[in-house]
């Protein structure tokens, strides 16, 4: 099921063009990356294709239902999101905890089935042994996986991830590329993830769109290709 198509978007920061002419689709199901020399906009397009930012032009539709007919939920993942300071409260299972209230409502008791999606979402990026730590206390690493563990206990229909993997460990990559391609391909999930290492989750993932400079003109304008 086509979840996002994009067509002939174009973005502009006051009147320097930054994208242009760029088309492209998600279906649910897929695990695709997005890539790019530094400077290409690829969070931009992200955001531009999410409603964070206005297009100048083009159309972006995305579906209002999944492909089970219920509510399309998106989980959105900004880089360098996992700045928690030392003093941050929380501990690591109640902020992962928190994830499942948007799907009840703040005021329901969450179910036996919330809590073991919160303890599957810790285990799949080895933190459910940290469960009981302050997020302040973790490495930026640590962190980072906490924050994705927190996205997967939402439960979304659609992961748009920016630069994800950043301070994890190599042990760690392999896994999450993994998990990613099993929740795209054995749950139906789409995965739309930016990432400066497309090589090393080439092998997982479906499809690659990769943004380029149009060396035709002296503005930043980028176009979009798709590679199998």
């Amino acid at each position: 099921m086509r979840y996002i198509t994009v067509e002939d978007l174009a973005f502009q920061y006051d009147s320097e063009p930054v994208l242009q002419n760029i088309s492209y689709f998600l279906d649910s199901g897929e695990f695709v990356t997005l890539t790019g020399e530094n400077g290409a906009a690829k969070s931009t397009l992200i955001k531009a294709t999410l409603g964070i930012l206005k297009p100048k032009s083009g159309k972006v539709i995305i579906s209002d239902q999944n492909s089970n007919g219920k509510k399309l939920r998106i989980g959105y993942l900004p880089q360098q999101i996992a700045s928690f300071n030392a003093g941050f409260p929380s501990t690591v299972e109640e902020f992962v905890t928190s994830g499942r209230y948007p799907r009840h409502g703040w005021f329901r008791r969450l179910t036996s089935h919330d809590k073991e999606h919160v303890r599957s979402s810790l285990e799949s990026v080895g933190m459910w042994a940290n469960r009981n730590k302050r997020i302040g206390d973790l490495s930026g690493g640590q962190k980072q996986r906490v924050v994705i563990a927190r996205m997967f206990a939402s439960d979304p229909d659609i992961f748009v991830l920016d630069e994800p993997t950043t301070g994890m460990d190599a042990g760690t990559l392999d896994t999450f590329y993994e998990l990613m391609h099993h929740s795209a391909h054995r749950h139906g999930k789409s995965v739309l993830m930016i990432t400066h290492d497309p090589d090393e989750v080439g092998k997982y993932a479906d499809r690659n769109i990769h943004l380029v400079r149009d060396q035709s003109s002296p503005w930043r304008c980028f176009n979009i290709h798709e590679e199998e």
